[in-house]
């Protein structure tokens, strides 16, 4: 994807709530775009993805120091870039990390696993606010623990097999 983001109106009566486009554009991979080209300032990046929120109608809002605007999303705003398996120890159970696209880790929620209709897996992060794409590499990553029984897909942490959910439409 090239970041392109359509035809926005510069008249401000035509966006949604009267709140203004970013002009940015996070293509399926995780990648900011500004006006086709890609932004690869990790700490503009970075800010970006410090101060973003998704509203009640869905859409990623970018709130800063009392500015606001809209950011045209392809799919999620986060990825998930990598999967380490950590075996349950003397430092706690057994859990999966997620590095994701703003470079921070957290625990995989595996209740939370969602695949679409082309088998693109999701998780929620950021303590739940936000959905989030698994790259192909953490895909692989992932893949390796799951299990399939009578035709559904679960993934075993902690003693618990907790269900592949589908991605609701």
């Amino acid at each position: 994807m090239d970041g392109n983001h359509g035809s926005l109106s510069p008249r401000p009566e035509d966006w949604p709530d009267n709140l203004p486009p970013c002009l940015i554009h996070v293509d399926k991979e995780g990648r900011f775009w500004h006006l086709g080209a890609e932004m690869i300032h990790q700490g503009i990046n970075r800010l970006i993805m410090d101060h973003v929120e998704l509203d009640e109608k869905g859409r990623y809002i970018i709130n800063f120091r009392g500015q606001r605007c809209f950011v045209e999303v392809e799919d999620t705003f986060f990825v998930i870039n990598q999967v380490i398996y950590r075996p349950a120890g003397p430092d706690g159970p057994e859990v999966f990390i997620l590095t994701l696209n703003d470079r921070t880790e957290e625990e995989l929620d595996p209740s939370t696993l969602r695949q679409n209709q082309d088998n693109v897996l999701y998780a929620q992060v950021k303590s739940g606010r936000f959905p989030a794409r698994f790259l192909r590499p953490s895909y692989y990553q992932l893949a390796e623990y799951v299990i399939e029984r009578d035709s559904r897909f679960f993934l075993s942490v902690a003693g618990h097999d907790y269900l592949i959910g589908r991605v609701e439409c």
